[in-house]
């Protein structure tokens, strides 16, 4: 057995979604299974450098990890010929900066979305990666999920004939942080540290669309401040400047449409914090994180509007369950794995940076289709 250390810098694991998601449940999680195993014997094991600007929160999580390699220094560490990956998971405002960094220092790279403020500076990183030859890739990880992937079973195995519409609902309620803590850090809430729903959740849709259903060809939104204050982590009030919920209508190359609203400001009433519902000419389906049900075009019951009878139909009965006919992993564990894989034996891997950029381009067109009250076409990008 071969037992190959690919060195990865990562900064941005002080925060909730690098150190949650991409430290301890995606990489620690392949170190715990022994390394990813790449066929005939060879086994690549994944050695983080934890990289960020607070030193005792590093060696913190360093020490509960037993990690070796910490580093407030991040010229340092991408100057060290031994790292082979760099991965991004700060603010957004700081990402275009360290990544073009990295990409001079010749490190293929991996980062959380949105991969800039604009498209202009997306696609120039992408233009930029390509142009050194390093492997780039974007974390796309709803795809992912098991309710989703069991929603591309479904349309890959034409089980809604010709697609119509999709409706998605995505939100919670994020406390103002006044008598409550937010669950979200403050800077969410700020369109000047690049905050804002849009810029979060529009991406996601764009490759979550794109994958499962078609290409986004136009795109018309509303966006709002509906809480215009809320109060940060040290308890002080703050103007919220950006959008905290955003409604999209997306036109799809093939002709359907899909509507998705996303909000920090919706108490939820459904069973999952996403949930999609796909309506086809020959069956309908509405997948969330985790479950995915259906009901077919022979199985559709009748029913009759009749406003003045209390409804007696079980609605939500009359659906099937959609069995899982398999495990899922992590699913930012299961992107990890493929990027490394990708890395360690240039197996194909197609969401890069050139897929983030596609992801930033539809947030700033949704955020200028509000602004002028406008739909507008989604242009293809190219390298």
């Amino acid at each position: 057995m071969t037992h190959r250390t690919v060195r990865i810098a990562m900064n941005g694991v002080t925060g909730r979604m690098g150190y949650r998601q991409h430290l301890v449940r995606s990489l620690l999680a392949i170190r715990e299974q022994g390394g990813l195993d790449l066929g005939d014997g060879d086994v690549l094991w994944p050695e983080p450098v934890l990289v960020g600007r607070r030193e005792h929160a590093l060696r913190e999580i360093a020490e509960r990890h037993g990690l070796d390699h910490v580093s407030t220094d991040l010229d340092a560490v991408l100057a060290d010929e031994s790292i082979d990956i760099y991965f991004d998971a700060q603010v957004t405002s700081a990402r275009v900066a360290a990544i073009k960094q990295a990409v001079a220092a010749r490190k293929h790279i991996y980062t959380e979305k949105p991969t800039a403020t604009d498209v202009a500076g997306a696609l120039a990183l992408a233009r930029l990666a390509d142009a050194a030859g390093v492997k780039h890739g974007v974390v796309q990880d709803k795809i992912f999920l098991p309710g989703l992937l069991k929603l591309k079973r479904l349309v890959d195995g034409g089980f809604f004939g010709r697609i119509l519409s999709v409706r998605g609902e995505f939100g919670y309620w994020v406390f103002e942080g006044d008598w409550q803590e937010a669950q979200r850090p403050s800077w969410n809430y700020r369109a000047e540290d690049g905050g804002g729903i849009t810029v979060d959740m529009f991406p996601h849709w764009e490759y979550v669309l794109h994958e499962l259903f078609g290409r986004v060809t136009s795109v018309s939104a509303q966006v709002a401040t509906h809480i215009p204050q809320r109060w940060d982590e040290r308890g002080r009030p703050y103007d919220a400047t950006a959008d905290d919920s955003a409604y999209g209508i997306f036109q799809l190359e093939g002709g359907a449409v899909a509507q998705i609203n996303s909000s920090w400001t919706v108490r939820v009433m459904r069973d999952e914090l996403v949930e999609f519902q796909v309506d086809g000419t020959d069956g309908s389906a509405v997948a969330g994180l985790r479950r995915c049900r259906v009901q077919h075009r022979s199985a559709t019951p009748r029913p009759v509007w009749n406003p003045d009878l209390p409804a007696t139909e079980p609605f939500r009965d009359q659906w099937q369950e959609v069995p899982d006919n398999g495990e899922f992993e992590n699913g930012f564990k299961t992107q990890w794995e493929l990027f490394l894989r990708h890395v360690a034996l240039d197996e194909p891997y197609r969401w890069d940076l050139l897929a983030g950029a596609r992801g930033v381009q539809l947030a700033e067109l949704g955020l200028k289709s509000s602004a002028e009250g406008r739909r507008f076409d989604v242009p293809e990008l190219s390298l």
